[in-house]
């Protein structure tokens, strides 16, 4: 590691992120980021009433009389922080918002703070997605210097690299001078904490609610001139050092792309975990093209990189968050055509479904190097013989326009149940015109405050 306490891959950092402009991101990457900030809104509109979120209001909010910022899809307000914490745990309660190859759930982290400082200041939408861009950026920009250590070594990355994107994503939107930065970066890093163990569980959506708070709280300490280690990425003792992140040498920080990265953002249209989607994808593709019946499959393999085991590959899950975390019981969804887009598909019950459960102990799963995370290869044993099929769903939709028109309909169906079809209508119409006059405003008025009476 460095033995200079000199900023040099921190600065490095926040001086390509700082000075990220509205007038100079081009014109897909803003469209990206509407798509971001469209999805994010669903996802926490669906997760408003789950029990996760109950909890989180009751224990937290109820108990502060905080009035600051408002909580998405419900009645009450909070403090800025805890309406960070609260939003981004309800955006994430169904693991149904958006992900990156570069470093796990990307908006989920950064849109609750930005949002809880964004209606405390005022702010306008131009402001809202440049600073999400630069939010995003830092912390996909962390993940491809940190390398898969990181994940590997138990770290939730949504958690630790989402408290640097989301203090970069108040920094931008405070406009804060670079030693501020470097303070409020600082900052993140000290509080960055979320471990895998807690897949499957409520500490996972927990993790995403923390990280917004926390980076939120990063910045605004910063601006108020409280200090931290300003080279806080490669000093000694430093997160990458005790992270088990790659050093951020000059080198990697030069092998950088150079476009903006929230271009390849990809969306969920599984309500699972995105490293299933792949063997969801094929199983339904080998049901649909090749004419497969699942209830002639006598051996299914689910051929995935090893990192998955660690990640998705709860072999019983009797719960629907274990569920989403079981590449078994998902594939058996996909070829048995259940709903895999509704997240009321994942429960107790499905679990429990004889049907599922008999195809589900027929999918073993088989860890091969030669696939990247993002791929699954199924190969098929049935009755009418054997069949494979190789799905990728790390390549970021080349046509935004369709994109566009799967994340409407996804968000319909989600915001629909939580505000009704028209005001679900009114907010989306307010997301696709956000850089205009008022559009902010009208987005936190339709999102936060009440739900369909």
């Amino acid at each position: 590691m460095t033995t200079s306490d000199s900023p040099g891959a921190t600065r490095a950092l926040v001086e390509r992120v700082r000075k990220i402009r509205y007038e100079e991101i081009p014109e897909d990457a803003r469209e990206v980021a509407r798509h971001c900030l469209l999805d994010f809104l669903g996802c926490a509109l669906a997760g408003a009433d789950d029990p996760l979120t109950g909890i989180l209001v009751r224990e937290i909010a109820a108990t502060e009389g905080g009035a600051q910022a408002g909580l998405i899809g419900r009645f009450e307000r909070a403090t800025l922080q805890t309406a960070a914490l609260i939003n981004g745990a309800a955006g994430h309660a169904l693991d149904f918002d958006d992900t990156h190859t570069a470093m796990g759930h990307p908006s989920v982290p950064v849109l609750p703070a930005l949002l809880a400082l964004a209606e405390s200041r005022g702010a306008d939408g131009r402001e809202l997605l440049a600073a999400l861009v630069a939010g995003i950026e830092m912390e996909c920009r962390l993940g491809l210097l940190g390398g898969q250590g990181h994940y590997a070594a138990g770290f939730h990355s949504t958690a630790t690299y989402g408290t640097f994107g989301a203090a970069a994503a108040c920094a931008h939107l405070l406009r804060l001078e670079e030693s501020a930065w470097l303070n409020a970066m600082g900052l993140a890093g000290t509080q960055a904490a979320g471990l895998k163990s807690g897949f499957g569980t409520m500490a996972k959506p927990l993790h995403a609610g923390r990280a917004a708070s926390s980076g939120l709280l990063a910045a605004l300490l910063a601006r108020g001139g409280f200090t931290a280690q300003p080279a806080i990425l490669e000093v000694p003792q430093g997160f990458a050092a005790t992270h088990a992140c790659d050093e951020p040498t000059a080198e990697a920080l030069a092998a950088q792309p150079e476009r903006l990265l929230i271009r390849d953002t990809l969306f969920k249209y599984h309500a699972a975990c995105y490293l299933t989607h792949a063997a969801i994808e094929a199983a339904r593709r080998l049901r649909e093209q090749d004419g497969v019946d699942p209830e002639k499959i006598t051996a299914v393999e689910v051929q995935v990189n090893p990192a998955l085991l660690a990640v998705c590959n709860i072999e019983a899950p009797t719960t629907g968050l274990e569920g989403k975390f079981s590449l078994r019981a998902t594939t058996a969804l996909g070829f048995l055509d259940r709903d895999t887009g509704d997240p009321d598909l994942y429960s107790a019950a499905t679990m429990a479904d004889p049907v599922l459960i008999a195809l589900r102990d027929r999918v073993h799963v088989a860890p091969t190097a030669e696939l990247s995370v993002t791929q699954s290869r199924l190969v098929v044993e049935s009755q009418s013989g054997r069949r494979e099929q190789l799905v990728d769903t790390g390549i970021p939709a080349p046509d935004l326009a369709d994109q566009g028109r799967r994340l409407r309909e996804k968000f319909g169906v989600l915001a629909s149940r939580r505000l009704g079809a028209d005001r679900a209508d009114a907010l989306a119409a307010a997301v696709a015109s956000i850089e205009e006059p008022g559009a902010l405003a009208e987005v936190l008025r339709q999102a936060c405050g009440s739900a369909v009476e």
